[in-house]
């Protein structure tokens, strides 16, 4: 079963953990995911939080009871005393004390940053000073160059520091301290780059304090805040050592749970410093309502801590740190452990070179990965292809999931390191804005320019395995050779493996240039295993009802489309899909409404929170086949092993039940199709689900894009779907994918995808023949029979195309192929909208009508702007 957490249920003894002098590697033993075949490789973004941690958390609030710490009652007092205890636990963590630093309890580390911003005593400039600086290293988080506006809004100067101007000042030495000026300055950094995994020197700390180094050459004096949240997840941080001022943490990052919680480590020779504005429940000591009267609180937390804590969150951190002390044995085993897997993996990663010599991935990084103390356990890259182009990381995110592989891309909330790596100047970055990228999305390519990165990060409960899989993954989708198969296996100790005793075969050795296999060697591994499934067609089903049914197209007719004969073209195949992301239903003649072919996506299945699910997540809703009945007005629902059951196609106002989902990003009024149908799912699926249908009074538009080509009055609504009314495909692209994906012997060809297995995973409505491949993302417009339609612009794909519409498998090999064929863009198909439809008398859409199309060349007004965004309408 997938879930949030990983097993510790093979712990060994904390005396075990003694192996680690002798082989950090180790580690991997005794810790295994929960997670079937999944690779967790972001724990950077957050960790992953062990069973023994949840179990304990539960069974301490079950057998105590925790009331408001603000309170004088029993109950209370105890909350009071824990969450002190816990203040007390957490600076011993980091070997510091009470008398040193105080903990500020806050909702994450972009918060202590923001409270650091807001209550530290700048001095604004003016006639007689130059008021105080606020430096910042460029590779920061977000979090930190935001807090600049805040300084900018008292008149204080930003300035930010590139690494190399660090560097350079650590070598000119001294400047000028005044450590009883008035003049307060504050330097922020990174411990660790969540970027690269790049660790700056801890040294900075207490030289930038003392003088000995300057962010910049100014008079005054000089606080140090130490971004601390991507370094303390994977190594021990000292404080008695390295004395910052200030030091935001998030708890996350450091067990997984809980999330929403960190903490301000202040230095308490600073404290008396900071300023405070607001006050809030628990921080005043005395006050006023009809008078401007306010009294602080003596202590810094008590000040600084608005409102009621999240004091259970807290609790929760008491058993974060069990478990990971008696897992782990501390977190300098940690260290060891995460970074020689890091080292493991770029060793083989960056050795891994094409048949032309040509490097597989380009590597971002400030460190040859030799000590722990200059590197984290991250590695940052992009792909490429062997002519050296980067191929976007949106692809190899796709790709990767379809490996169960778990990473993360984009520039990492790190917009300063990701412009020094990737070289994108500041007016590059206005420039992809201007185009239409923003943070987070999934534009990964700009005039075949990175926006973005891949980054695979390690914690403490990764397994070699893991980073085996991780670089099986990188070879199967890169290194395979011309006829297909992939590059054979052996023992990766030339790469720089850790020696573990039975873990490292079905490894690439990594020599010179190029893999090579060693002697022995065959091709046969559990990584290539399931590649290519059992090659049934899919069985679509016709309506029940003979008043939808017309002349089936002669068999004859039928053949010759499915081997893509070039003949007039005609519609070959209806398809609509009821329930999203569920089976198709494959109809001769269909009526039409507003929103596209009727009943198409009208229903979907969601999870106990209300959540859509789709087949990315749920890849056995292929199996629930949907048929509907117009006659007897209603859809009935079959799967293997299950009794069919009814649904009515249109609900009973009276007693429907109004519920509120969300479909690509937009509202959408639903109401629940009943307990019936939700228990039946429920059964089917092993977990709570819900069938829900968009109201009848709901009207859902299709985002309008502007362009000037874009026709006046041009608007479409639209059912469940992701983002259009239509998906046409033709089967002459169909046929090209299928002779690329077919394997050759010296006997014959062995045809692994038939033709309406790859039809039915690309999920259409309409399908077509008599055209050349791709011809149809050339079209403006098309007329078929009476109707006319806009093409909007080609489908570009997600991961759902690589599973078998008929048993749930995932299939690798038809992503893959796209993407090396379509020049790294997975499109496929195009999108279609009504221009205009009445509805004053029956239309209907059916096969054998012939297809009028109009290439876009010759289109004047309706030519429309393909789609800034495109998503998957498979769905």
């Amino acid at each position: 079963m997938h879930s949030r957490y990983w097993s510790d249920s093979y712990r060994p003894d904390v005396d075990d953990w003694t192996i680690y002098e002798k082989q950090p590697a180790a580690l991997f033993i005794y810790l295994f995911l929960s997670f079937s075949g999944t690779v967790y490789l972001d724990h950077a973004g957050a960790t992953l939080f062990s069973q023994s941690q949840l179990t304990n958390f539960t069974n301490d609030l079950m057998e105590n009871i925790y009331g408001n710490p603000h309170s004088q009652n029993i109950t209370s007092k105890l909350t009071h005393d824990t969450v002190e205890h816990m203040r007390y636990r957490i600076l011993a963590h980091f070997h510091t004390t009470p008398e040193e630093y105080s903990v500020i309890f806050t909702a994450g580390s972009t918060a202590a940053l923001k409270l650091v911003a807001e209550a530290f005593p700048w001095v604004s400039r003016g006639p007689d000073s130059s008021g105080s600086q606020f430096c910042y290293l460029t590779d920061s988080h977000t979090s930190v160059v935001g807090m600049r506006n805040v300084a900018k809004a008292m008149n204080v100067t930003s300035t930010p520091v590139r690494p190399e101007d660090m560097w350079s000042a650590k070598e000119q030495g001294a400047v000028a301290c005044e450590p009883d000026s008035r003049l307060l300055h504050l330097f922020c950094y990174p411990a660790q780059s969540n970027f690269s995994g790049t660790r700056y020197p801890l040294s900075w700390i207490g030289e930038v304090k003392s003088g000995r180094m300057s962010p910049v050459s100014v008079p005054g004096k000089w606080f140090v805040l130490l971004d601390a949240a991507s370094y303390v997840s994977s190594s021990p941080l000292d404080l008695s050592a390295h004395q910052a001022d200030f030091v935001p943490i998030s708890f996350y990052k450091i067990f997984g749970f809980p999330t929403g919680l960190g903490a301000l480590l202040v230095n308490n020779h600073v404290a008396t410093l900071l300023r405070k504005n607001y006050f809030g429940g628990g921080t005043a000591a005395a006050y006023l309502a009809g008078e401007d009267f306010y009294i602080p609180r003596q202590s810094v937390t008590e000040r600084f801590e608005d409102g009621t804590i999240s004091f259970l969150d807290i609790i929760a951190l008491k058993h974060g740190f069990d478990a990971l002390e008696h897992l782990t044995g501390g977190m300098e085993n940690i260290r060891q452990h995460t970074f020689t897997l890091t080292q493991y993996t770029y060793a083989a990663l960056s050795s891994l070179h094409y048949p032309n010599g040509a490097p597989v991935v380009r590597i971002y990084s400030d460190s040859d990965f030799s000590s722990p103390d200059v590197q984290g356990p991250v590695i940052n890259f992009n792909v490429l292809d062997d002519n050296g182009n980067i191929i976007g990381y949106s692809q190899v995110d796709k790709m990767a999931s379809l490996y169960n592989i778990h990473l993360r891309t984009g520039c990492f909330c790190n917009t300063g390191a990701c412009q020094r790596h990737l070289g994108i100047s500041n007016e590059k970055v206005k420039k992809h804005l201007q185009a239409g990228h923003v943070c987070g999305d999934d534009v990964d390519l700009i005039d075949g320019q990175p926006t973005g990165s891949v980054r695979v990060s390690f914690g403490y409960m990764s397994t070699l395995e893991d980073a085996q899989a991780f670089l099986k993954f990188i070879i199967a989708t890169r290194l395979s050779s011309p006829d297909g198969q992939p590059v054979p296996h052996a023992s990766p100790r030339e790469a720089g493996a850790p020696a573990a005793e039975g873990k490292v075969q079905d490894m690439p050795a990594v020599t010179g240039r190029c893999l090579l296999p060693q002697e022995g060697t065959g091709t046969d591994s559990a990584v290539w295993t399931d590649s290519h499934p059992a090659s049934n067609t899919i069985c679509l089903h016709l309506p029940l009802s003979e008043a939808t049914r017309t002349q089936q197209i002669s068999s004859e007719k039928a053949a010759g489309v499915l081997h893509g004969d070039h003949g007039p073209h005609v519609v070959t195949n209806i398809y609509l899909y009821p329930i999203k992301s569920c089976a198709a239903f494959e109809v001769t003649k269909w009526p039409l409404s507003k929103q596209g072919l009727l009943y198409d996506r009208s229903w979907m299945v969601v999870n106990h929170n209300g959540v859509c699910l789709s087949q990315k997540q749920e890849p056995r809703l292929c199996l629930i086949q949907p048929f509907i009945d117009l006659q007897q007005r209603i859809m009935v629902i079959k799967a293997q092993g299950m009794e069919p059951i009814e649904v009515p196609l249109e609900e009973d106002s009276e007693r429907a039940q109004i519920c509120q989902s969300k479909v690509c990003a937009d509202r959408v009024n639903t109401y629940d199709c009943g307990e019936k149908i939700a228990s039946w799912l429920s059964r089917f699926f092993g977990r709570p689900c819900h069938l829900i249908k968009q109201s009848s009074s709901f009207q859902r538009n299709a985002k309008k894009k502007h362009g000037k080509d874009q026709p006046f009055g041009t608007t479409a609504t639209l059912s469940l779907v992701n983002e259009a009314q239509y998906l046409l495909i033709n089967t002459s692209s169909i046929l090209e994918l299928q002779q690329q994906l077919c394997i050759s012997d010296e006997n014959e060809k062995e045809e692994l995808f038939p033709m309406k297995d790859l039809i039915s995973r690309f999920r259409a409505n309409i399908i077509t023949n008599g055209t050349r491949a791709f011809e149809e993302e050339k079209w403006g417009e098309i007329s078929i029979g009476s109707l006319h339609f806009q093409v909007l612009g080609p489908c570009h794909r997600c991961q759902m195309i690589c599973i078998d519409q008929k048993t749930g498998q995932r299939n690798q090999d038809i992503f893959q192929k796209l993407s090396e064929s379509r020049q790294r863009k997975v499109n496929f198909g195009v999108y279609l909208m009504h221009e205009s439809l009445d509805l004053s008398s029956p239309c209907f859409l059916s096969v054998g009508s012939q297809v009028l199309p109009v290439c876009k060349e010759n289109v004047e007004f309706h030519n429309l702007p393909a789609l800034k965004k495109y998503q998957d309408v498979t769905s």
